[in-house]
This record gives structure tokens, C-alpha cells and sequence, in this order.
């Protein structure tokens, strides 16, 4: 699907026609519209359909006539019938007369440019229209982190009751989204890099700026998923060590009930010998049975206190 667009005096509006100063925006564009826009800008069609590759890397591409900057961007997708995190690659090309954004999927970055939001938007202003998007793209890796840090929390919440199946599959589920975004956002960390080393770009000072907000917003995103990564190993490590503590608890219930259970068995067994009733205590006693059985009884009880003070019961 391709979408195009306009400001004029800061407002944004959809157009039908190709005009200079332009913002084409391309989400799973079809084999013929790219070629459509390929041939229109002159741009490498491979170049146009790399972001849709999502195990394409991010990178700086300049060729002749136009720009290929590529990075991810965080979106959200449907694994175990829940929703998680994962990244894909966004495409931006720079051209004499547009400015092209090519994606695999609507995405949050994009559709906020869409909703008028920002002020100071313009579609004519290609460099500052990008580092936007880059300041968007790393504002919401940190909106999403702080997602997966609530619910981090949450799991942490419900170790002091049951720890159920879907629990470890789920901080399995966040370990893997903050090692998709760790890996992004330091390949897009390169990405920021080369283009501010780029000498080809006219750096204006609201742009250089808003650049170095850019840079700043990265590196906090980085930070913060390191931080996230190391609180949820450690959360790991107490999901593991409850679920021992639970399992050793119940051993040793079952191993002083086996402990007290023992006692009617050995004196049950011995009283079931094959010898002469006159060597074995009680037997021609009246009510012998039931002297024994309080015998048990009261063994049984013994044994059973002295292991609750030894905490084992």
C-alpha cells in the first residue's frame, strides 16, 4: 500500500499526485508498486524492498541520487496468544523531491506522524523528518521497556503464592524481547553514529539539536534495556531458587510422613512374626490390641511433635 503526503503551513494532507517536497510512505508495498516508485525516483528496486526483509541489518546506504537509511522499530506481535515485542527494520530514502518511508507492517512510529501530532513536522525537511522518527522509534523502546518491567513485576508478585507453567514461559517471552531490542537498538546506535558523521548533510541548528536528543534517547534505551536484562535474570534466578525451596519443602513433608508412617508398619510387622503368643508382650493381655494400637498411637505423636519443632512437619 503506498500513501502519500503533504504539509502545507504545518498541516498534514493526503494527496493523490506526485509533487516535490512529498512523503511517500510504503507498508508492504506489492512487487508493482515498488517497481512503480523505483522507476519514478530512480531508485534500485532491491534497495526500495530490503526493509521488508526482517533479517535485515541496519545501515546507511549512499548512492547515487537518493539515500537508503534502514534501522529497527519496535512493534508488537502475537506469540502463545499473547502479545510480545519484537523489531523490525524500517526503510527511509531520501530523494531530490521526496522523502520515502518503507515498512512490512503499520507501526505505531509511523502512524504517529500520521496523527499530526508533532509541531514542528514537515515533509520538506527530509534530515529533520528522519531524526524524528529516530526520536520517536527510541521513545517507544523505552515505553515498551517499562511494559515489560511492569510486567516483570507482576510475574515477581505471584512467586510468593503458585508459580504456575505459564509464568516461566512468559519471563522466557521477556528475556527474548529485551535481547531482540539490545540487539536493535546498538545496530541503530551505528546508524545515528554515520549520520552524524555524515558530511553530506546540511546540519541546521535545530536539526543538530535535535540530533543530539536522538543520541541521548538511544543511549538511555540501551541502558535501560541493560538494567531490564540483568533484573530479569536475577528474576529468573528467584523463580528458580523458589521453585527448589517449594520442592524441598514438600520432600521433606513426604519424608517425615513416610518417618511416622513407619512406626504402625515395624510394630505392626513385629507383632505379625510367626512365634509362640507366649513370647509376645500383650498377647493373652485383655484389651491388648488396643494397648497396642495407643501404643502406636501415642509413639506416632511422639515423633510427629518432634519433627514439627525440628521444623520438618
Amino acid at each position: 500500500m503506498i500513501s502519500k503526503y503533504i504539509t502545507n503551513n504545518h498541516v498534514l494532507e493526503e494527496i493523490t499526485e506526485y509533487m516535490p517536497g512529498m512523503w511517500i510512505n510504503m507498508t508492504s508495498p506489492s512487487h508493482d508498486e515498488s517497481k512503480e516508485i523505483s522507476e519514478k525516483y530512480n531508485i534500485d528496486i532491491s534497495d526500495l524492498r530490503a526493509p521488508l526483509d526482517d533479517e535485515e541489518s541496519s545501515r546507511v546506504d549512499i548512492n547515487d541520487g537518493y539515500v537508503l537509511i534502514i534501522f529497527d522499530i519496535p512493534t508488537v506481535e502475537i506469540r502463545h496468544n499473547q502479545e510480545a515485542y519484537t523489531t523490525i527494520p524500517l526503510g527511509v530514502i531520501w530523494t531530490d523531491e521526496a522523502i520515502i518511508t518503507v515498512c512490512s507492517k503499520e507501526t505505531p512510529v509511523i502512524k504517529y506522524f500520521m496523527s499530526a501530532q508533532l509541531k514542528d513536522f514537515t515533509t520538506k525537511k527530509q534530515v529533520r523528518f528522519t531524526y524524528q522518527i529516530l526520536y520517536r522509534t527510541s521513545t517507544l523502546y523505552q515505553s515498551y521497556l517499562r511494559i515489560i518491567d511492569r510486567k516483570r513485576l507482576e510475574m515477581e508478585e505471584r512467586m510468593g503464592k503458585a508459580t504456575e507453567d505459564s509464568d516461566i514461559i512468559n519471563l522466557h517471552e521477556l528475556e527474548s524481547n529485551l535481547v531482540y531490542f539490545d540487539t536493535s537498538l546498538r545496530a541503530n546506535r551505528m546508524v545515528v553514529d554515520r549520520l552524524t558523521r555524515y558530511s553530506g548533510i546540511k546540519k541546521f541548528p535545530e536539526d543538530q539539536e535535535l540530533l543530539d536528543d536522538v543520541v541521548v534517547e538511544n543511549l538511555q534505551a540501551i541502558e535501560m534495556t541493560q538494567i531490564y536484562r540483568d533484573i530479569l535474570k536475577g528474576t529468573r534466578e528467584l523463580m528458580s531458587t523458589v521453585i527448589d525451596n517449594r520442592l524441598n519443602n514438600i520432600m521433606k513433608y513426604l519424608a517425615s510422613i513416610t518417618i511416622v508412617m513407619a512406626i504402625p508398619t515395624i510394630i505392626s510387622g513385629i507383632y505379625g512374626m510367626n512365634v509362640s503368643s507366649k513370647w509376645v508382650p500383650l498377647a493373652d493381655t485383655p484389651y491388648g490390641f488396643l494397648i497396642i494400637c495407643g501404643i502406636i498411637l501415642l509413639v506416632c505423636l511422639i515423633v510427629a511433635f518432634f519433627l514439627k519443632k525440628r521444623k520438618m512437619l
